[in-house]
């Protein structure tokens, strides 16, 4: 499709020219604005498995590791507390979070004890659907997100994923199984992988649609510099010119029709529908950042969003050990981010969101939408991408939300990029874990 290469490399360009990282000087992030609520991202690196796709900073799982790491963590969360920071949400991603039960709990605990956290959500993959990690986490998390990306068992193949994780069919057993014990199961998947046919496509979906899950996301496969020869080695060269169509299929199967199964809450995360075709309860977005317009980030390897400025900590364990053993946070560097940016990256997440206040925008900026970014909308508009686009309000048509989804999908690229240039400052047996083959009898230091 034209118009999504146009804007594929529009925002590519615009991400490689402004999301640039700067050293800084910096102990600590600033204190948090008056009346604002904010929630807290938690980074666990670790995971059993580094999938060939993944950009996130992640290391091959050690205990010696994990657990020096976890208590720095909870270090540095007390940091945020002393700077005046209170938190509603709690959101824990990685890595494998759920890779340490025990000191997962610990954290958990200790955030509740000293912030007003109302909810919490954590990433895990398929293998801890089970005991005991199901009892423990009752209630301690609210909604947890599990990494299944395809339940077909040749692509779990291809990414390394099925003597680690489960075939297909067990994932699904134990998706079934876990559903009770939280007050929202979310099974991630990713679509538009080299090898996927149609088939392989419609088999997930009707596998998600039976599978219990109250929520799920079909987010398109996305990559970095850094992860682009990894993943052709392992999964093949990528095929945007089909995306469109299998974004056209997920969303009709899941949301389209008089009956749909499921109802979109944003571009790609959808939530299941009762007999009546209303939903049970409110959940949150499977990117529970998106509710929330700035967040402090925590761990090696995070991304803080405040004061218009996008923090970087060190994706270098040890350098992140060391900085909070000296009693300061582990910024490594930031990229500022001009008003325009701001503006186009508030356009963005309330499109991801498949609904725009024009009078919220020109409240947060003090200048009206139509002003701010007519080129922005003229693309938007040439490609007839608004159901609804008057004085008030926009809201997307079927291609406005896959346009949407180019944008974010490039846009979570210029994120990865972000990271690579952190990742690039690595050196010794951590660079080599990252950027060679990531064996994990590479030993590192604690």
């Amino acid at each position: 499709m034209l118009s999504e290469r146009v804007l594929t490399n529009l925002v590519k360009g615009i991400a490689k020219q402004h999301l640039d990282l700067h050293p800084t000087d910096e102990k600590f992030f600033p204190g948090p604005k008056p009346g604002e609520k904010y929630m807290l991202y938690m980074h666990v690196p670790f995971c059993q498995v580094l999938c060939p796709y993944c950009s996130f900073n992640r290391y091959p799982f050690r205990e010696s590791v994990a657990r020096p790491y976890f208590e720095n963590m909870r270090k540095e969360m007390m940091m945020l507390k002393d700077l005046g920071y209170d938190f509603e949400s709690l959101y824990i991603g990685g890595g494998t979070p759920t890779i340490m039960l025990d000191e997962l709990c610990k954290t958990i605990d200790l955030a509740r004890d000293n912030f007003n956290i109302k909810e919490v959500s954590s990433e895990t993959n398929p293998n801890h659907l089970v005991q005991p990690w199901l009892n423990e986490l009752k209630g301690r998390v609210q909604r947890l997100s599990v990494g299944v990306q395809s339940f077909n068992n040749d692509l779990l193949k291809q990414m390394d994923r099925y003597h680690k994780y489960g075939s297909g069919e067990e994932i699904f057993e134990r998706i079934g199984e876990a559903v009770p014990y939280f007050d929202s199961l979310n099974v991630d998947m990713i679509f538009n992988f080299p090898s996927q046919t149609e088939d392989i496509l419609f088999d997930d979906l009707e596998k998600i649609v039976e599978c219990g899950a109250r929520q799920t996301t079909f987010s398109p496969l996305y990559i970095s510099s850094a992860t682009t020869r990894k993943m052709v080695e392992t999964l093949g060269r990528m095929d945007y010119n089909r995306e469109y169509r299998y974004y056209q299929i997920l969303d009709g199967v899941l949301a389209g029709g008089d009956h749909p199964f499921f109802e979109r809450d944003t571009i790609w995360t959808f939530t299941r529908l009762n007999d009546q075709g209303k939903k049970d309860v409110e959940l949150p977005f499977e990117e529970l950042q998106v509710s929330y317009n700035e967040y402090p980030a925590i761990g090696s390897g995070s991304i803080t969003h405040l004061n218009g400025c996008l923090y970087v900590n060190s994706f270098s364990l040890q350098e992140y050990n060391d900085a909070i053993q000296a009693g300061h946070m582990s910024i490594m560097g930031k990229s500022v981010m001009a008003k325009r940016d701001l503006e186009r990256y508030y356009f963005l997440l309330h499109l991801y969101q498949l609904h725009l206040d024009k009078h919220a925008f020109e409240r947060e900026f003090g200048e009206p939408l139509e002003l701010a970014l007519p080129i922005e909308l003229a693309f938007m508009r040439a490609n007839r991408s608004f159901a609804i686009d008057n004085d008030d309000e926009l809201m997307l048509t079927t291609k406005g939300r896959y346009l949407t989804l180019v944008m974010y999908r490039q846009f979570l690229s210029g994120m990865n990029n972000l990271r690579d240039q952190a990742r690039a400052a690595l050196s010794g047996p951590e660079r080599e874990l990252l950027f060679g083959d990531g064996e994990p009898e590479i030993q590192m230091a604690c």
